[in-house]
């Protein structure tokens, strides 16, 4: 048990609410009782495994599969975001946010960037007018909960539809757009497990104690040595980039995964939750899974876009 206290002075600390398989790695020694994992590890592959393989086969064969099940899970993680913002006493319209969420991946799909900008302003507009009949208790803190919700869920993913329906250079094997979706995607999973690969094996020194007692600096050394090599390989392979170039590229990555990490379990750990819901086996819930995928979109894209082609 992490003897840091979560708080400011004069607050009770709240209880440790990451597992000690979340994020980068691990800096706390775990009860023998307990799998060092924090969680059924079989099961967790597995599903994992799954997911995965769904992925990359609506990428692979059919782009409309990958943009439907981009809908479904940004509805699911709009749903279990607002539901946990409800519970933590803010006054948010799950259902009309999810349903905001769907429209802002699909206009980005279809219409661009500005379909993403147009979809988000407009959602955005949106809660003010339904905050309207309200009244006035809660409104400075409802509507910048609400908000957060639409920015850290589907305008963060509209990047992702952006990727996949770009005009990308020409790649070996397969379609530019799904390369480019792929690649993101793995250098994301490389990241995430050598993060937490070396977080449990060397895992000594916290590195955001306040927010997540469990995350270590070895365990971001690990993401980054992971998602660099993964990234520059790929890379290579797919599109001829230089190693160095790929490395950089992975880097980014790696630290704007731990950013996004690091942002749903401060979320989390305010609302005092350890998942967004038990919706995945071994995982939590899809914004669990979501949290660092969602970050490194706009970075991907940048990269992708302008520096990258």
């Amino acid at each position: 048990m992490s003897t840091i206290p979560d708080g400011p002075p004069g607050r009770r600390p709240r209880p440790s609410l990451d597992g000690p398989g979340s994020g980068p790695g691990t800096a706390e020694a775990v009860p023998a009782s307990r799998p060092k994992a924090g969680r059924n590890l079989p099961v967790a592959i597995g599903a994992g495994l799954g997911m995965a393989a769904v992925v990359i086969a609506s990428v692979l064969i059919q782009p409309v599969a990958f943009l439907v099940l981009a809908v479904i899970a940004v509805g699911v993680a709009c749903w279990e975001t607002g539901t946990a913002m409800r519970k933590g006493g803010k006054n948010v319209p799950v259902i009309p946010l999810a349903a905001a969420g769907v429209l802002i991946v699909v206009l980005a799909w279809f219409g661009g960037a500005t379909g993403l900008l147009l979809g988000t302003a407009v959602s955005v507009a949106a809660l003010y007018v339904w905050r309207l009949s309200e009244g006035a208790t809660g409104y400075r803190t409802d509507v910048p909960a609400a908000a957060l919700v639409l920015v850290q869920v589907p305008f963060l993913a509209g990047f992702v539809m952006l990727l996949a329906t770009s005009e990308a250079s020409e790649a070996r094997w397969i379609d530019g757009a799904a390369a480019q979706v792929l690649i993101y995607l793995f250098a994301v999973v490389m990241s995430d497990t050598g993060g937490y690969t070396a977080g449990v094996l060397f895992g000594r020194h916290q590195m955001t104690p306040r927010i997540s007692p469990k995350k270590s600096w070895e365990g971001l050394a690990g993401s980054v040595v992971a998602a660099a090599l993964g990234a520059s390989v790929t890379l290579w392979l797919f599109f001829g980039v230089s190693f160095p170039l790929g490395v950089a590229f992975g880097v980014c990555v790696a630290l704007a995964a731990t950013l996004g990490d690091l942002s749903v379990s401060l979320l989390k750990r305010d609302l005092g939750i350890k998942d967004m819901s038990n919706l995945i086996p071994g995982h939590g819930g899809v914004m669990d899974r979501l949290d660092s995928i969602l970050m490194v979109a706009p970075v991907a894209y940048v990269w992708f876009r302008y520096l990258l082609g």
